[in-house]
């Protein structure tokens, strides 16, 4: 693998590691959002089962149809559920509800959702990672995915060295130039020396 090839493979590597440690730690905690993995295929082809979404608390009067947010179907039920808002209301009360539906599901859901109930709207997604972290308990999970970017930025920076030894050794095996044309050859040319009559 030339050195070139190794270079930019170790700054992909490298910006992958980054980016999915910032993706996955550093801004949930920043933002104060909660990342969850999406089991089912509810919201798919938007959010496939594996994807890591994660969530914003967000206040329900800022809320709208179309948002993506996370609730809890029953009250004080640790469960969850990510599907989309279809329409708001105020009920008899002055109570705002809401109405939500899976995007793969034909039919919305049953239960009519209040503020308190809502964990927050979408923020972004992160596909496919879920399907790792989904085997790792919860407390262990921030750890791992720092332990797997770590690794990742590490086997970077290794590249990017090789790469560097490469272009090194690549440049020592070049034959060293010569001043003179390479079809110059050993003829000495001599000038003719000029004949005076004296």
């Amino acid at each position: 693998m030339s050195w070139w090839i190794k270079t930019i493979a170790s700054w992909v590597l490298l910006s992958a590691a980054v980016g999915l440690l910032a993706a996955l730690v550093v801004v949930p905690r920043l933002t104060g959002s909660t990342s969850y993995t999406v089991l089912t295929g509810s919201m798919e082809p938007a959010y496939p089962p594996g994807t890591v979404i994660v969530v914003r608390p967000t206040p329900g009067a800022e809320l709208a149809a179309g948002d993506v947010i996370t609730f809890q179907p029953k009250s004080g039920d640790p469960a969850v559920v990510t599907h989309r808002i279809v329409s708001i209301f105020l009920d008899d009360q002055g109570q705002r509800r809401f109405i939500t539906k899976g995007d793969a599901n034909t039919v919305q859901d049953e239960t009519q959702l209040i503020d308190p109930q809502i964990r927050g709207r979408l923020l972004y997604a992160v596909p496919y990672v879920g399907r790792a972290t989904s085997l790792i308990p919860g407390s262990a999970r921030s750890i791992a995915l720092f332990l797997v970017a770590a690794g990742l930025g590490a086997y970077a920076l290794w590249m990017w060295g090789s790469g560097l030894r490469d272009r090194r050794s690549a440049k020592r095996d070049v034959p060293a130039s010569h001043d003179r044309p390479a079809d110059a050859d050993d003829t000495e040319i001599t000038r003719p020396i000029p004949i005076t009559n004296h």
